[in-house]
């Protein structure tokens, strides 16, 4: 399984890239507004901090463009700043319009804010590079999300789409491990979620121990 971070601080993707291995970024307009800084500072800092590297980097275009037409110059214009660019697009009619011409002109998409395997189906037909259904906001109102991450594994399947699914708005480690167990081909959290998964109180009160009876043991001499 592949771990995207979801950030649009250059700090914490480096950290996570060289400390745990991440394979991509996730950002939005959210991200980026968290990040102090301008749109196009964080594109363009994304675009030389990682240029060396084959690194997928999903950037949103102007959440407010409504339009097919108009959401494909967006994306237009951002994927050009660098080939890790992935453009995110909304599940929309339109958004889905604009993702099947985007994909024809060979501009790589991650069609975000997926909430049904009926979004998802269609995301997966008309070849994107991603797929991400959101699963932290629906958990969190009380909606079970395994069968939505289950079923679109096994539609994917049934056809060998080429799109990736990324689940998406993770929480917590056990969203994680959900996604592992149907087989989806990424996760993506935030910083402090992958952090908390690497981590249990337990395995702190066994070091603990060890260290006291360590520190209690004769050593000798080799």
């Amino acid at each position: 399984m592949k771990y995207f971070l979801d950030s649009a601080k250059i700090d914490e993707i480096k950290y996570a890239l060289d400390n745990w291995g991440i394979n991509g970024v996730t950002s939005n307009p959210k991200h980026i507004k968290t990040s102090g800084k301008s749109f196009y500072s964080v594109v363009k800092e994304f675009a030389e901090e990682f240029k060396d590297i084959d690194f997928p980097i999903s950037v949103e275009i102007n959440p407010h463009i409504a339009n097919a037409k108009e959401m494909v110059a967006a994306a237009k214009e951002i994927a050009k700043i660098s080939p890790n660019f992935v453009i995110k697009i909304p599940c929309t009619e339109q958004g889905l319009i604009a993702t099947k011409v985007l994909v024809e002109a060979g501009i790589k998409v991650n069609v975000t804010l997926v909430f049904t395997t009926s979004q998802a189906l269609q995301v997966g037909r008309i070849g994107a590079a991603y797929c991400s259904p959101f699963i932290g906001w629906q958990e969190s109102s009380g909606v079970d999300c395994e069968l939505l991450v289950s079923d679109i594994m096994q539609i994917y399947r049934n056809y060998d789409f080429t799109t990736e699914v990324i689940v998406a708005a993770l929480r917590n480690a056990k969203q994680i491990v959900d996604a592992a167990r149907f087989g989806a081909f990424i996760v993506t959290a935030g910083f402090d979620v992958y952090k908390n998964s690497f981590e249990h109180p337990f395995t702190e009160k066994g070091l603990k121990i060890f260290q006291d009876a360590w520190d209690d043991t004769d050593l000798g001499t080799l």
